[in-house]
């Protein structure tokens, strides 16, 4: 009786850490694949601010962006 119930709370410890682990590897690469803003947000974003969004522009600051996610 004592067995199973350590076995029990053993099993439930390492299926929430492998839950959790496994949900953070699945949210990170989702992010990674779509990142939360895109292009066109930002050039909306600039263009809300008044500011006139050059391409390069836009280049630099998505570049930003993806260095600030790898860190």
């Amino acid at each position: 009786m004592g067995i199973t119930i350590v076995v029990g709370i053993v099993m439930l410890l390492i299926g929430l850490a492998a839950g959790f682990f496994g949900a953070r590897a699945y949210m990170k690469k989702y992010l990674q694949d779509n990142p939360p803003i895109s292009a066109d947000m930002m050039r909306q974003m600039m263009a809300q601010m008044g500011q006139k969004p050059s391409q390069k522009k836009l280049n630099q600051m998505m570049q930003m962006m993806k260095n600030q996610a790898k860190k």
